[in-house]
């Protein structure tokens, strides 16, 4: 089980596909994907949003530069905000539904030692990188062995990792990224609610 951890919750796309407005703002079933991000992250010791949105206090917030150069910058600059690390490090993106059960289930894995981190896989068994829990040094060195011009794929900064790959169960790792799929999640969460 995974305990002393730090979160970085990236938030700094533009989410062009949804249209109009803050991705990270949009409101899901009565609450922004942030504030679910946020709730999934509760325990962690110290939470970094990387994007340029409102923060409850007591949770930092970044920025990668330049704005919008993508998830790899948005890391390094959540784990620079950091200053100093737990062992662990959990990458959440912030346009997960479901992120609260995900994020649960990611907690309970039990990575062996040589493990450098552990991943939920989604439904056709790929590793979801941004529901993923690291070891915090080998996020680092992964980091400073970007090159240049540094890389920018999440799978080429985390791919040579040795992770654990950790079955969701019931949980959802889907993402949400149209108008279709925040109608789709209404929907699901609508009907949770009735239950």
């Amino acid at each position: 089980m995974i305990a002393d951890f730090d979160a970085i919750v990236l938030a700094g796309g533009r989410g062009s596909r949804l249209g109009s407005g803050s991705k990270p703002d949009l409101e899901v079933g009565g609450r922004r994907l942030l504030d679910i991000a946020l709730a999934a992250a509760a325990g962690a010791r110290r939470i970094v949003v990387v994007g340029d949105v409102a923060v409850p206090e007591g949770v930092l917030l970044t920025r990668e530069e330049p704005a919008f150069s993508g998830p790899v910058a948005g890391v390094a600059a959540g784990l620079a905000a950091l200053a100093g690390h737990s062992e662990w490090t959990l990458l959440l993106a912030c346009d997960l539904p479901g992120a609260e059960a995900a994020v649960a289930r990611l907690l309970t894995a039990a990575p062996a030692g040589d493990h450098d981190g552990a991943c939920l896989l989604d439904a056709d068994g790929r590793l979801q990188w941004l529901l993923g829990c690291y070891r915090s040094a080998a996020l680092g060195s992964r980091l400073a062995d970007r090159g240049d011009p540094p890389l920018t794929a999440m799978h080429r900064l985390l791919g040579p990792l040795n992770l654990l790959a950790v079955d969701p169960g019931t949980a959802s790792v889907a993402d949400l990224d149209t108008p279709a799929d925040a109608e789709r999640w209404a929907r699901m969460l609508a009907g949770e609610g009735q239950g």
